[in-house]
């Protein structure tokens, strides 16, 4: 198996409505939601993707993995 030294998303912040806005890394890095997309759809974070929602904007999401435990939605937030 190849090691994967690729950072991951281990926390969140949520605004008001629940809507995630910003995630922290593994290596202690806090990211905009802007940035982390950046970071996501150039290959640089392991464990999540982005897709185009129904709206056309591009979001991130958890890699379906089938264990509910490592959503976005279900990390601590910071």
């Amino acid at each position: 198996m190849v090691q994967d030294n690729r950072e991951s998303i281990v926390a969140v912040r949520k605004n008001g409505d629940g809507d995630l806005t910003g995630f922290k890394t593994s290596s202690g890095r806090e990211l905009a939601y802007a940035e982390a997309l950046q970071l996501v759809q150039s290959g640089q974070i392991a464990g999540v993707n982005a897709f185009k929602g129904k709206d056309g904007e591009t979001y991130i999401r958890g890699d379906a993995d089938g264990d509910p435990t490592n959503n976005l939605d279900q990390l601590p937030l910071f």
